[in-house]
């Protein structure tokens, strides 16, 4: 979250980082239709795999999306010890998980807008804030949902 592209307040990768965080899965002269036309159980374990491998490559590169994994560590089992009904529980919970999806999304954002080019751009600023302003959002959200389930008179 946060990104913007001024030379001030961004740290841009050189080119050596950034062919380093190119995807090894598409290597090899393999199309990407075939790897899509694959069916059946093999594309679901196959699509496991993928999303499992963009967890990991969120917990490894993304610092916002580790604060928030430790956001939601604090958060998700308070949201089942606290003395709540179970509709409030699931928003509580499920607020926290979407922002966690946002912070993917946001990244994949940043990640597709760096793979394209590292030169400063008003579209490539344009595309990075507005994934910074719906995680902002979603963790708006999160307070707004958390404070009127705990604070609200019953």
């Amino acid at each position: 979250t946060g990104s913007t592209c001024g030379p001030a307040t961004t740290a841009w990768p050189t080119a050596t980082e950034a062919a380093a965080l190119q995807p090894d899965s598409l290597s090899g002269g393999q199309d990407a239709l075939k790897l899509k036309s694959r069916g059946g159980v093999v594309r679901v374990f196959k699509a496991a795999g993928y999303s499992l491998a963009g967890l990991r490559a969120a917990f490894i590169h993304e610092a916002a999306f580790r604060q928030l994994l430790l956001l939601a560590a604090a958060l998700i089992p308070l949201a089942f010890w606290l003395p709540v009904t179970g509709v409030e529980r699931a928003l509580m919970v499920g607020v926290v998980l979407l922002a966690l999806i946002v912070e993917l999304i946001n990244s994949a954002i940043e990640a597709v807008v760096d793979r394209i080019s590292l030169e400063l751009h008003p579209l490539s600023k344009r595309a990075k804030d507005l994934g910074s302003a719906a995680q902002m959002l979603a963790l708006l959200l999160i307070t707004s949902v958390w404070s009127l389930i705990l604070f609200s008179p019953a």
